[in-house]
């Protein structure tokens, strides 16, 4: 359904909404992306009944999804599974997968950037699109919505679309279609209260009251409405008529650089697209180059002439804006794509953005031979690295402020490169240069439980078992006292404890020369639980 588009005397430009709904989103997923499955159902039965999707609610089948075709006999969302078999016993049967059915709506978000720039999922079955300023690129606001819906059409998903001066307006109209109206107003105003989004209770008592539509709600005083239905109904009220909406999150924000290419005639070859997208790279370089800056991450989207985008990003750990550089992180994401790029049709629509630039000063190169810095050539390993292996797999240590052992530094992804700062001095480091480090080379988390035996219950520990093994401790040294943060209760805890306890560390070595760092949790008539004991870490 699309709404007219309303008649403003205003003088400053009003923004504009175009909401997509996708009403059988995963049951389109399904049909598109596992043609297998759809063929035979999860439980592998044949059947060409209705479709329906069913996920465990409260440890009952319940259906999450139904098709137009078990709309028309009367299944519905919510429905037991049970009733929906007794109803129509051939039925093709799926399980849900909303994580595959929300990477699916991203995806079409992502296509959907050939539009607008501000584009972001609506739910979990839409997208909203601010299209201000965007219509007369496409000979008009009706005439960008007809190209959008049926480019999506062509896909194979069935859509609705609505345009209106709220995304809450927008998104009312284009999952409640009905008959022309004259203009926006009015259309908004003939739709159910159900279009409000509240509650079921709160729609039933709307309705109880005589109030079936929005134009009822509108005529009536919104104290009375408040004190009877509560302030969600009257604010939900304001802003479908345009008093008051919430802003739009696009799901990409503004980057500093963004370059597009347009090609008459799609690309039908992926090789064909890295040339360009390298220039494309080169022209962004300068851009950040005119700055002073330099990119900390690149994504190139590759928009399909079916309507389907693939969206490659890559990090690195220093600023940067060599092109060559660049294409090769392009070409090593790529390498470590399970699913290739597939150039299908080919590419009508290139585009790269650079959505994080830091800034980037002049570098000396050195007098013998003009090689980069030690630091350059680390980082770019650390960029190509983070890449094959996962950008989680390669970590650097971080120093953080916490006295507790274990929160001391945090291993953080290599390419999250912070501002260099010095390490802070501890006791580690103290004492005469031949003395033993204070602290283990090693350490467990979380810190592995142990056996221990001690003269008396609160002394030094005079043995231990550790993974089925006897250790007899010769020497010791200690207690160093530990307090938990009582400023962050759950800090200093270990293994689900719901708040941490006083530990008392000590450094001790066996008889066959192998040194430890044990504690022991708890003080003896302090705490509510009994102290145990605990191996942090191993010295070199």
């Amino acid at each position: 359904m699309n709404a007219i588009m309303q008649n403003s005397e205003a003088a400053t430009p009003m923004r504009r909404y175009l909401a997509l709904s996708f009403p059988f989103l995963p049951i389109d997923r399904l049909r598109i992306m596992r043609p297998d499955l759809w063929a035979v159902g999860a439980d592998g039965a044949d059947g060409d009944g209705p479709a329906i999707v069913v996920e465990a609610v409260r440890g009952a089948m319940r259906l999450a999804a139904v098709d137009a075709d078990g709309l028309t006999i009367g299944l519905t969302p919510g429905m037991m599974l049970a009733d929906a078999r007794a109803r129509e016993p051939d039925l093709r049967v799926f399980d849900a997968d909303p994580h595959a059915d929300q990477d699916w709506l991203e995806r079409l978000c992502d296509g959907c950037a050939r539009y607008t720039p501000n584009a972001a999922p609506d739910g979990a079955d839409g997208l909203m699109l601010d299209i201000s300023g965007c219509g007369h690129l496409w000979g008009g606001e009706e005439a960008l919505a007809a190209e959008a819906a049926a480019r999506l059409a062509r896909h194979g998903l069935r859509v609705r679309h609505a345009i209106a001066g709220s995304p809450e307006a927008a998104h009312a109209l284009a999952r409640f279609p009905g008959p022309p109206a004259p203009d926006e107003d009015a259309a908004v105003r003939r739709l159910p209260v159900e279009a409000l989004g509240l509650e079921a209770d709160s729609a039933v008592a709307l309705r109880r009251a005589g109030l079936r539509t929005v134009g009822d709600l509108a005529a009536r005083p919104a104290a009375g409405l408040a004190a009877r239905f509560g302030e969600a109904a009257v604010d939900a009220l304001h802003a479908l008529l345009g008093m008051g909406h919430r802003p739009l999150s696009p799901r990409r924000p503004r980057p500093a650089v963004r370059i597009d290419r347009r090609f008459a005639e799609p690309l039908g070859s992926t090789a064909y697209a890295l040339k360009i997208l390298e220039e494309m790279a080169a022209e962004a370089g300068e851009r950040l180059a005119e700055r002073g800056e330099g990119g900390r991450r690149f994504e190139a989207v590759f928009f399909r002439s079916d309507g389907l985008a693939f969206p490659l990003r890559v990090e690195t750990s220093l600023p940067v804006r060599d092109a060559p550089a660049i294409l090769r992180l392009m070409r090593e994401r790529i390498d470590a794509l399970s699913d290739p790029i597939d150039p299908g049709f080919g590419f009508d629509m290139l585009r790269l953005t650079v959505p994080q630039a830091e800034r980037l000063a002049p570098t000396q190169l050195a007098l013998e031979g003009g090689e980069a810095r030690r630091e350059d050539s680390v980082a770019a390993l650390v960029d190509r690295l983070s890449i094959r292996a996962g950008r989680a797999r390669i970590q650097r240590l971080a120093a953080s402020d916490s006295h507790i052992p274990e929160q001391a530094q945090l291993a953080l992804p290599a390419v999250e490169s912070r501002a260099p700062e010095n390490w802070p001095k501890s006791r580690e480091v103290a004492g005469d240069p031949g003395d033993p480090p204070m602290r283990p080379l090693h350490l467990f988390d979380p810190p592995q439980p142990i056996e221990v035996v001690a003269q008396v219950p609160d002394g030094p520990p005079h043995r231990f078992r550790w993974r089925r093994t006897l250790h007899d401790i010769i020497r010791y040294e200690g207690p160093e006292r530990i307090a938990p943060e009582w400023w962050k209760a759950k800090d200093g805890a270990i293994e689900g404890e719901s708040s941490g306890r006083t530990r008392d560390y000590y450094r001790v070595e066996d008889a066959r020369g192998r040194r430890y760092w044990i504690f022991r949790h708890g003080l003896y008539g302090a705490e509510e639980a009994h102290p145990g004991w605990y191996i942090h870490g191993l010295f070199a």
